[in-house]
């Protein structure tokens, strides 16, 4: 979770910092304070829905890191492709890993918001991966989408570890899209 300090935000805004302070105290920005010192800290995604609310442009470098991020995983490349190319309208940064172990590093690197998973992978399976992301603190709110050519039952057993969807491969383009944008909160 990236913050950003009241200084931070005055030189994006250019306001004066006491600015950015009354926003704070008033509620118009959603931010907390430290312990101990109490000094406030915003989360990026708190300040850009405030950017947004008041009709105020998205600083460049801050653009990226406010797109949601999709981890696609499966070991064929040409299924993790076809799934990119598909998530690609959508407003969303978007990273490949080929296979369960690959993914565990990914996933501590890039904490997505999101990610594709196939069931069936050599090595560490999907089954693998999602017992690993939800008994892992800094991932475990990982919005995890389920696409394997497995059937119900293993689809349904995924779901019951904690995925929180499931597609049938070979997947609907229209359907994965709407799915991703439901559980990220995003427009399709």
């Amino acid at each position: 979770m990236r913050t950003l300090t009241t200084g931070d935000i005055a030189k994006f805004c250019d306001v004066n910092q006491r600015t950015v302070i009354r926003w704070l105290d008033k509620g118009v920005l959603k931010g907390f304070k430290l312990p101990g010192r109490g000094n406030n800290r915003v989360k990026l995604d708190d300040f850009v829905s405030f950017l947004k609310q008041n009709g105020m442009p998205i600083p460049e470098q801050l653009a990226e890191d406010a797109q949601p991020k999709v981890l696609v995983v499966d070991d064929e490349l040409a299924i993790a492709n076809a799934i990119r190319r598909t998530l690609k309208p959508l407003d969303v940064s978007i990273e490949i890993a080929n296979g369960g172990f690959e993914a565990g590093s990914q996933l501590m690197m890039l904490k997505p918001d999101l990610m594709t998973l196939d069931l069936s992978m050599p090595g560490m399976n999907g089954f693998d991966v999602i017992k690993f992301v939800r008994s892992t603190e800094e991932i475990a709110n990982t919005q995890i989408l389920v696409i394997s050519a497995l059937n119900e039952i293993e689809l349904g057993k995924a779901i019951e570890l904690g995925a929180n969807g499931a597609l049938s491969k070979p997947f609907d383009n229209d359907i994965l899209r709407q799915a991703v944008s439901d559980l990220l909160s995003i427009k399709a």
